[in-house]
């Protein structure tokens, strides 16, 4: 049992190595690294499907990505971004604000990786039109959406795997324990992002015109599709919210919207829809929840548990504190999905072991892997989607230039929410 412990650190220790380098795609990683482990017998196949890969965190993704992508043929994001432009009068400073309130809004009802794709390209037409650099817009709307996110079940993927994990964590309880927190640390950083940005968003009045003149209607390109979308994103999000009343797993309930969606659309959508899930996510995760299994199967797992309550003596307050912050110095250095992956097990060990009220315990863990993926470039798969659009439009966004700004608003967030976690649970 011995040598299958080292071997399962050897190959979690490699995979994570690769997965921050970046030299070859993380999904790559994690799926070789998953294979690895289960080809050394460290975990059997039966195991890793029963016990590890957690079908309902995937079936949350896919059926949440399938309605997204249905929805954003109907052109109802651009049509938001510039509704919002106009009621900002054209004025940089203020679309740069209400972008950033509708992706934090956004991301807390759909993933933050999606809110990205989506209101990033509209961010660049308008940055065009008025002549003003784009990366005010794009620093705001990376943090805006690690923050949305993380206020539900469904906005970000680690509160979408400690919901899964967490039976009692509904998606109402995310919202009630997680929501206000987070309206306080957005509402702290919108004046914050005008001191940062105000000097370098100025335009003429002509192009503040420009913008008046856009003509939204036309942005709607279908919308028959649009109402059918809206109802059964409407219903989706409502299925989300009665969780604790019906007791239906919320990935079925994101997956009976997007095949009821595909029902009225007709099979000619289909392989469109399916085409616009990010598999490479998909299989990421597979890959990732048989490595983690690998610990967890050859008692890393309890090792690092007892470990951790010996350092806190088993305190409740001193615990939370340190999985907060050690979340969020984590997740600001590498992505924060692997980090949850492996600190899931280790903290339901805790709760085997003795140590009772795990709740604080388990929102710490949610506030300080999403929040601290605002840390770097790095830190979220929004941050990295968002540098790639922005390098393709000739606007690289260089690790250091982020850092020296957002590391500081990082570091600020979670010290808000220390307070938070101390006065309301401890």
């Amino acid at each position: 049992m011995e040598h299958q412990a080292v071997f399962a650190i050897a190959i979690f220790l490699i995979a994570y190595g690769m997965i921050i380098v970046e030299k070859v795609h993380r999904t790559i990683v994690a799926m070789l690294g998953g294979i690895a482990v289960v080809a050394f017998g460290i975990v059997d196949v039966d195991a890793a499907i029963a016990k590890y890969i957690d079908f309902n965190t995937l079936g949350l993704l896919i059926g949440m990505m399938i309605i997204v992508g249905v929805t954003a043929k109907t052109g109802l994001f651009s049509y938001v971004a510039t509704v919002a432009a106009k009621r900002a009068k054209g004025e940089p400073i203020r679309i740069m604000l209400a972008l950033a309130i509708i992706t934090a809004v956004a991301s807390a009802f759909l993933d933050n990786v999606t809110t990205v794709l989506l209101i990033v390209p509209v961010s660049f037409s308008l940055a065009r039109q008025l002549q003003v650099h784009p990366y005010p817009f794009l620093f705001t709307q990376i943090l805006a959406s690690n923050i949305g996110g993380t206020a539900t079940l469904i906005g970000d993927p680690p509160n979408i795997m400690i919901g899964s994990a967490v039976k009692e964590l509904t998606f109402m309880a995310f919202i009630n324990n997680l929501a206000p927190i987070i309206a306080l640390v957005m509402a702290v950083h919108l004046p914050l992002f005008v001191l940062l940005f105000r000097g370098g968003l100025r335009t003429t009045e002509t192009r503040k015109r420009e913008v008046m003149a856009i003509d939204e209607q036309v942005l709607i390109t279908d919308r028959p599709l649009l109402m059918r979308c809206l109802v059964i994103l409407g219903l989706t999000v409502a299925g989300f919210f009665l969780h604790g009343l019906i007791h239906v797993e919320s990935s079925v309930v994101a997956l009976a919207g997007a095949f009821l969606l595909l029902v009225l659309e007709g099979e000619h959508v289909m392989e469109e829809a399916f085409s616009r899930v990010e598999w490479a996510t998909i299989f990421f995760f597979v890959g990732l929840f048989t490595l983690v299994g690998a610990l967890v199967e050859t008692g890393i797992v309890r090792d690092l548990a007892e470990r951790a309550i010996d350092l806190t003596g088993g305190n409740v307050a001193a615990t939370a504190m340190l999985v907060l912050w050690m979340s969020a110095i984590f997740s600001a250095f590498m992505d924060n999905i692997p980090f949850v992956a492996t600190m899931i097990p280790l903290i339901q060990e805790m709760g085997n072991m003795g140590v009772h009220n795990l709740e604080p315990i388990w929102w710490s863990l949610a506030l300080g892997a999403c929040l601290g993926g605002n840390g770097t470039l790095i830190g979220a798969s929004a941050n990295l989607i968002t540098a790639g659009l922005a390098a393709k439009e000739g606007y690289p966004i260089t690790f250091w230039r982020f850092m020296k700004l957002a590391f500081p608003l990082m570091l600020l967030s979670v010290a808000i929410c220390s307070v938070y976690i101390y006065l309301r649970y401890l």
